[in-house]
């Protein structure tokens, strides 16, 4: 009887192994922590596309946001990119209300371990289009910052493309003229004359190399029509930016629309 009881006993601790093991094979496994950075490529995205509400970013069908962002906003928003594995992916970018206008965008990009990329949605809702660029990042070896612009402002027509000049680059002490009435107060912007722009002649779609910048101050950039210094196009607040990171200033709305509808948005880029 002690031995028949044994040997039940046994049967059964087998058994419960066996649907053990087998329940541990249909657990989904979680996806290791990536450490080995150098191998897998860094992306970032950034919204220009006028009156995107709720996009989403997924990446051969996987969904890599999980919260979404709007026009003028960057994803991920508490980092500054995400991790892809290299090689050819599909990347899919749109808005998952039912009742939306947004046409969902889907493209193919190469993406090379071990380097960083932005892509850059832009147009309107119903006409959504990207750039995809490879970040080429340096890192200071002094105090300064690095930092790009973008022109991704819109118009069913083509508008010129832009100098952009910075408030702390006047020699000496700043002159400042009227330029266009917003709600019917002129709009005082400095005067440029015998300055040089930041960034030089930025055509639509168009995004800038990396120059240095000085970091731990406060800034405006002005943004003009090449060759111009009036009238004032855009204008955008710079905050103190911290030394050997990259930024992205944007220069975005619609270019008909009026000058408060314009924006110069700065983010971390690296």
């Amino acid at each position: 009887m002690k031995i028949f009881k044994i040997k039940n006993l046994s049967i059964l601790v087998v058994a419960l192994a066996a649907i053990n093991q087998s329940c541990t094979r249909e657990i989904p496994q979680v996806a290791p922590l990536a450490t080995d950075l150098a191998n897998k490529a860094n992306v970032q995205v950034f919204s220009s596309t006028l009156k995107a509400a709720r996009n989403y970013v997924y990446v051969d069908g996987v969904t890599v946001s999980g919260a979404t962002f709007s026009y003028n906003g960057v994803f991920p928003g508490t980092a500054y990119s995400f991790i892809v594995e290299p090689g050819s992916r599909s990347v899919l970018i749109k808005d998952t209300l039912a009742a939306t206008t947004q046409t969902p965008l889907t493209f193919s990009q190469a993406f090379d371990a071990g380097k960083s990329y932005t892509i850059f949605t832009y147009d309107t809702v119903t006409s959504v289009k990207q750039l995809t660029v490879q970040n080429s990042i340096t890192v200071p070896t002094d105090t300064t910052t690095m930092l790009r612009f973008g022109n991704f402002i819109y118009n069913n027509a083509a508008v010129p493309n832009v100098d952009v000049y910075s408030l702390r680059r006047i020699p000496g002490t700043p002159a400042f003229v009227s330029t266009p009435v917003l709600n019917n107060v002129p709009i005082l912007a400095p005067s440029f004359t015998g300055s040089t722009p930041v960034f030089s002649n930025i055509a639509t779609n168009q995004v800038s190399p990396f120059v240095p910048y000085a970091s731990g101050v406060t800034d405006t950039l002005y943004v003009f029509a090449t060759g111009t210094t009036s009238p004032l196009i855009a204008k955008g607040f710079v905050t103190s930016l911290v030394p050997t990171r990259s930024y992205t200033s944007v220069y975005n709305g619609s270019y008909r629309g009026a000058l408060s509808t314009r924006a110069v948005t700065t983010f971390v880029t690296y």
